[in-house]
């Protein structure tokens, strides 16, 4: 099964851009280009999810297949059955 989770991208003054979730607040991802930053937060969100299933704990309501909204990224992540 795949999940979808919202992905907010922020382009840091320093350089590079930030990737973070409402749907899961621990997410945070860093990379020096958009697509390095998105493969990234795939990763994280994706360990999220497996520890999650592993521990017992229920997915967050949102986490859920959804349609993207404007502005905002949908990453695919899937977990091990």
């Amino acid at each position: 099964m795949e999940n979808l989770i919202k992905i907010k991208i922020e382009k840091l003054e320093e350089g590079g851009y930030l990737a973070t979730s409402d749907d899961f607040e621990d997410l945070m991802a860093q990379g020096d280009t958009l697509e390095e930053t998105l493969e990234i937060a795939k990763d994280v969100a994706e360990k999220l999810v497996e520890s999650y299933k592993e521990h017992g704990d229920p997915l967050p309501a949102c986490v859920r297949r959804r349609t993207v909204e404007r502005s905002n990224f949908v990453v695919p992540v899937r977990a091990a059955a």
